[in-house]
């Protein structure tokens, strides 16, 4: 028998044998499973009871056994126990203000001021600990430098290597210090939230704004880690030192494009850069495409099997991300003549552009949920229907028929797999590769989007196959047809199924034994009734199994609906979704009006203007590179937010049509500053929305990268519809009337930024 008496007082009442779950005076049968030799015996209760309690899930004991086994206690050093945040007396805390001020006891600004000087109290606790390690950290290399020292002038191999690895010791101190931060840090950030939530008051922003801009902040010290550089760069130079030098003598100064092959250097790097959200252009890169990471810090090993993981599959997703964006912006140049081709107005190229994103707002989730199962099928299912889409699209123009281009367009959104693409990298590409898998999911994305109008321009072509029109309208649709067919032939080669292996700890198994019943006959599986003293001694720790986020969280459940899914967005997070849909809707308004406002107003034929789109495509990856690279590390991610909301801002009010004649250059100038404004604020905004969201919406079918798609999604359509109903007002009004929704929606969203600017750290 294992009991856990001695491990934590939550479960002094819990013990596990062979055959029986024990809960006080209750017990349960059981058909035993294996479990992992290295599980502790609180991991093993844990996953014991949870297996079995599959229909008590907002039970408090059954919340407390998963949020203590999964969070934020089993991820702390039990030595610096003391050290840390007390989350717990923190959270029973905000639960007692909560209650008083119900009943009129206390008054919010006492509330406030207590709660305060309790916060306080904790982090000075958390940083005077965190300085004296630093201290302690800071004397052994003291003295390893004066051993150091004499080996400079009295060379030992053998006493080399030992200081090497006497230098490796601190620095596997210095990342355990690391992780302590990090994990003060999480809690800090969880328990603002809550009181935010529970009290509907911007403590959060109160907080934050008097402590972290001060000269004496210790607030700073948690999320700053202020000194640990210095200490990251004693030990990185030393170690340098004493590799071999072949001769030559070379400093991490003097070559700092060298990198130090040292791998506890590296993991101190990484946590580093974790812990002050440091990027490089991958990181950043990656960021758009929201596959959202685990958030607490663990020093574990990827769980992936590299054996799920498939180097030929993830290209296909790829690729099918590529043709995905060729097939969706090879149409923009020419749908407006398209559309005068079959008899109707210029401006219907806003509903033949937009309509194959009204679809994909449909096929985002039927995919996402497919993809649960299978990513093999619906990549097929993508193919065939993308196939059939375009070859509806190009044989449109023979049928003289605009509904058959609609439906055409309308079959293409269908086929759109992005959510496939998106999952199959957050599910089955290693930790270790999935960043580069991101950047390369969204490397490709981007260009697709330049390709696509590049490719137009080069189909000016006008011949007939028997009595099929090939001209530069319908030879997208035949192109892209060819493309998806040759696609299909490949992926039906090449493409290898990965496992979709249950959790072992998911209660899903459906052949177990009967459960023992009570002495009342009654079946135990059914939900467990606390009496009234066991539900008085557990009320305090447990308020969130009421249904509050953190109580979901600690379910380990995915959101079953969109309903579900809304109900766990904060405040921050739904700025976040509001700012992603207005870049959004001002790059949709850019690129599908392109062709119609540039013919009218400068005469651009067909090739200039998919010159012009290509070239905006390919700023993608430059502006990501100087963003990840320099700006993301010399100022904060909200920061940038904010001024890349006022350059799109700029960008717009430039492109208006006021008084004077419109230019070419002031056209130019306008789009430019719009898009790569855009570009830049997605990257960030992307990366503060998976910094804000649940954890919950990190996985299952309703996650947070179908939200943000969704969003997107729905922001294309409206662009399009609003290019489509301004037309009817002529061509002339046509730019002006479309960008004014595009500035009263910015305008919105830099409001909405600076209301939460504060929640965003």
């Amino acid at each position: 028998m294992i009991s856990s008496t001695n491990t934590t007082t939550p479960f002094e009442l819990a013990q596990v044998s062979d055959s029986k779950v024990r809960i006080g005076s209750r017990s349960l049968a059981f058909r035993p499973f294996p479990i992992p030799a290295s599980a502790s015996a609180l991991n093993r209760i844990c996953i014991e009871v949870s297996w079995r309690f599959e229909v008590c899930q907002c039970h408090p004991l059954y919340c407390k056994m998963v949020a203590f086994g999964k969070k934020l206690k089993e991820r702390q050093y039990p030595e610096w126990q003391r050290y840390y945040i007390n989350y717990k007396l923190m959270k029973k805390k905000v639960k007692q203000y909560a209650q008083q001020i119900q009943i009129e006891t206390q008054d919010r600004r006492h509330v406030l001021k207590e709660f305060s000087r309790m916060l306080d109290n904790q982090i000075e606790k958390t940083v005077l600990f965190l300085l004296e390690q630093q201290g302690l950290l800071a004397s052994r290399i003291e003295k390893l430098g004066k051993q150091h020292a004499i080996l400079q002038r009295q060379p030992d191999l053998s006493r080399i290597a030992e200081l090497r690895e006497a230098y490796r010791a601190v620095g596997q101190d210095l990342l355990k210090l690391l992780f302590f931060v990090e994990i003060n840090a999480i809690g800090l950030r969880k328990i603002l939230k809550k009181f935010d939530k529970r009290f509907g008051y911007r403590f959060t922003d109160y907080y934050v704004t008097t402590r972290a801009n001060h000269p004496y902040s210790q607030l700073q010290q948690v999320f700053k880690h202020v000194g640990i550089g210095a200490v990251v760069g004693a030990l990185s130079r030393n170690l340098a030192d004493l590799q071999d030098r072949r001769g030559s003598y070379w400093s991490i100064y003097d070559q700092p494009s060298v990198p130090l092959q040292d791998p506890v250097i590296d993991s101190i790097k990484a946590a580093v850069d974790r812990l002050t959200h440091s990027t490089n252009f991958l990181q950043f890169l990656g960021q758009h495409a929201l596959i959202m990471q685990e958030e607490l810090p663990t020093p574990a090993e990827d769980h992936v099997d590299e054996q799920k993981y498939h180097l030929m599959s993830l290209l296909l997703n790829l690729a099918n991300t590529f043709l995905y964006m060729v097939n969706t912006y090879i149409i923009v140049p020419t749908a407006d003549d398209y559309a005068l081709s079959l008899g109707a107005a210029a401006t219907v190229c806003g509903v033949i552009i937009g309509s194959m994103a009204v679809a994909q707002v449909f096929s985002s989730v039927y995919f996402s949920a497919w993809s649960n199962k299978s990513y093999f099928r619906p990549l097929v299912f993508s193919s065939i229907v993308l196939f059939v889409g375009n070859v509806l699209y190009a044989l449109a123009y023979d049928l003289d028929s605009i509904v058959v281009l609609l439906i055409g367009r309308l079959f293409c959104g269908l086929g759109s797999a992005r959510a496939v693409n998106r999952r199959y990298i957050s599910d089955c590409v290693p930790l270790n590769k999935r960043m580069q898998a991101s950047a390369a999911f969204v490397s490709a994305s981007a260009l697709g989007m330049a390709c696509g109008p590049a490719v137009a321009g080069l189909l000016q072509a006008k011949f007939k196959i028997f009595v099929i029109t090939m001209n530069a309208n319908t030879l997208p649709g035949w192109v892209m047809a060819l493309a998806w067919c040759a696609y299909l032939i490949w992926l039906l080669i090449s493409f290898k199924e990965p496992s979709h292996d249950i959790e072992e700890n998911s209660p899903q198994e459906t052949n177990a034994e009967p459960v023992e019943n009570n002495e009342n006959g009654k079946d135990l599986r059914e939900p467990l009734l606390l009496n009234d003293e066991e539900k008085q001694g557990n009320e305090d720790d447990d308020e969130e199994c009421e249904g509050s986020e953190e109580a979901q969280e600690k379910s380990h459940t995915a959101a079953t609906s969109i309903a579900s899914a809304y109900r766990l967005l904060t405040p921050s997070v739904k700025v976040q979704l509001l700012i992603y849909f207005m870049l959004k809707y001002a790059m949709e308004i850019l690129l599908s009006e392109s062709s119609v406002i540039t013919t009218y107003y400068f005469s651009w034929t067909t090739s200039t203007v998919a010159i012009f789109l290509a070239c905006l495509g390919l700023t993608v990856l430059p502006v990501n590179m100087l963003v990840g690279s320099y700006i993301s590390n010399m100022f904060e991610d909200r920061q940038i937010l904010l001024a890349s909301e006022i350059m799109v801002l700029i960008g717009v009010i430039l492109s208006f049509h006021v008084i004077i004649p419109y230019s070419v250059p002031q056209y130019v100038c306008s789009a430019l500053i719009t898009f790569v404004s855009a570009e830049v604020l997605e990257g960030v905004n992307l990366a503060l929305l998976s910094r804000v969201m649940s954890s919950r919406l990190a996985r299952g079918t309703y996650n947070g990268g179908l939200l943000s798609t969704e969003a997107g999604t729905l922001a294309r359509v409206v662009a399009d519809g609003t290019i489509t109903l301004a037309g009817y007002l002529g061509e002339s009004m046509l730019l002006n009337v479309t960008l004014i929704p595009s500035l009263l929606i910015c305008i919105a969203s830099i409001g909405a930024t600076f209301y939460t600017y504060n929640s965003l750290f």
